[in-house]
């Protein structure tokens, strides 16, 4: 089992379109795929149909596995899962701060779904705190969207120093450009800064497009809905990238 996290510290980046769009992706080229929605908003729930029972998400995180196990929900999409969110997830930080192990509680609540999912995508909230500490425990892979602005890219910059003084290992993570408005100049200029300068950076510039912001509409991952799209053929490219690279598939 391979889990990625879509994690920025900084929101309306695109991490929970990502998600969703890389989690249909895997889950259509063959793999057993999770989307664990970790954010209170629960976007990526709404995103698939799927409407959580309110009974304490966050108490089955906080206790482990079998509580997990018992919260997965199926999606309209073979071989794609989702572990729902609701807003009782605003108390994990809570409930794993009274609890020893307490940046290893995420990784104990999904460590029984190894046999389950070839793949696990963490959709994260943009939070710096302990969640994030759990969510850099249990990942193997952080993926960041960063948007070619300013404030994304110091954003960016004050994340890799954060992990760097963590001593989180470089090589576990990723970046890619998202929400590239190509008109613009300065999007044009920071996406080639970023090309050049970051080494681990993954193909595919994710466009700022309407067919992304109508996921709200529609309610299906982009390269279902409209698979020849920009949108839909960055995706693709993202997760070619992404096979290639992490998951060992050329």
């Amino acid at each position: 089992m391979t889990t990625f996290a879509i994690y920025s510290n900084k929101g309306g980046v695109g991490k929970t379109a990502a998600a969703v769009n890389l989690g249909y992706l895997s889950a259509a080229g063959g793999r057993s795929t999770l989307i664990c929605d970790l954010d209170p908003q629960a976007a990526a729930t709404f995103y698939l149909r799927v409407r959580p029972e309110l009974h304490a998400k966050a108490i089955g995180l906080h206790k482990g596995s079998a509580a997990v196990a018992d919260s997965i929900k199926g999606s309209d999409y073979t071989g794609l899962d989702i572990l729902p969110a609701d807003f009782t997830h605003r108390e994990l930080e809570i409930r794993y701060s009274r609890k020893k192990g307490s940046t290893r509680r995420l990784a104990k609540a999904l460590g029984e779904l190894q046999a389950e999912y070839d793949v696990v995508i963490l959709d994260c909230p943009p939070s710096i705190g302990l969640l994030a500490e759990n969510i850099f425990a249990v990942s193997d892979y952080l993926l960041t969207p960063l948007v070619p602005t300013t404030l994304s890219l110091r954003t960016y910059a004050q994340l890799k120093t954060f992990l760097r003084e963590q001593h989180y290992d470089s090589a576990r993570f990723y970046t890619f450009l998202s929400m590239v408005d190509r008109r613009k100049k300065m999007h044009q200029s920071i996406s080639a800064e970023v090309q050049a300068d970051e080494a681990n950076i993954l193909p595919g510039a994710i466009p700022y497009t309407s067919v992304i912001e109508q996921m709200g509409i529609r309610r299906e991952p982009v390269p279902y809905s409209d698979p020849s799209s920009p949108a839909a053929i960055a995706y693709k490219q993202l997760w070619r990238g992404i096979e290639a690279e992490l998951l060992g598939e050329m």
